[in-house]
């Protein structure tokens, strides 16, 4: 299947945009393009896919419940530009951004991205993704490491990321961006 998607591709074409995303081979990889340049990933592990789950259903009890906007789990494409299309673990999109969720897609900049470290992805997600969020205005990015049981939440400076708050192990994570919202660490890693 790979072979039909490198010969849609025209000869001397580097840059890749959303829509040769869009014809990529439904191979159970996980595909995304990082500033034109694809990247291709195995499925998460299990682990990964328990965190991602709990901190969903923690994050989405309290969005909803609250009005807050809508909340997004992987896979979902996130295009910030037609060279850039992501699948971050969550997406959540305030109130005040709702206009950038299409049929398609999140079409614009989410107001919170978390991404869930994994061997195979740790540098992409702590450096490349970083860089392209700041990029592209993502007000709020969110690390978690599984393997050092760290929730680290950057904000946007600029056209970089601060560390606002970071909890590990045993903690609770209050999240400024969700006032009267408690996360109990150790249910992530349970």
């Amino acid at each position: 299947m790979s072979s039909t998607f490198t010969q849609s591709i025209p000869q001397g074409k580097i840059v890749l945009t959303y829509d040769d995303y869009c014809r990529l081979p439904d191979d159970r990889n996980r595909y995304e393009i990082l500033d034109g340049e694809l990247s291709v990933t195995p499925a998460p592990r299990t682990k990964h896919q328990s965190i991602s789950g709990q901190l969903y259903f923690t994050l989405r009890s309290h969005i909803v419940t609250n009005h807050l906007g809508d909340i997004y789990a992987a896979p979902t494409d996130v295009i910030l530009a037609a060279t850039t299309v992501v699948q971050p673990d969550l997406i959540f999109i305030g109130n005040e951004r709702r206009s950038i969720i299409t049929e398609r897609a999140i079409e614009g900049s989410p107001t919170l991205v978390v991404e869930i470290l994994s061997p195979t992805t740790h540098h992409t997600d702590r450096v490349t993704k970083a860089q392209l969020y700041a990029k592209y205005e993502v007000p709020h990015y969110w690390l978690i490491d599984p393997d050092q049981q760290t929730l680290e939440a950057y904000e946007i400076a600029v056209d970089h990321y601060r560390l606002a708050a970071s909890a590990r192990g045993q903690e609770i994570f209050t999240p400024s961006l969700f006032p009267g919202l408690s996360i109990q660490l150790a249910d992530l890693w349970a």
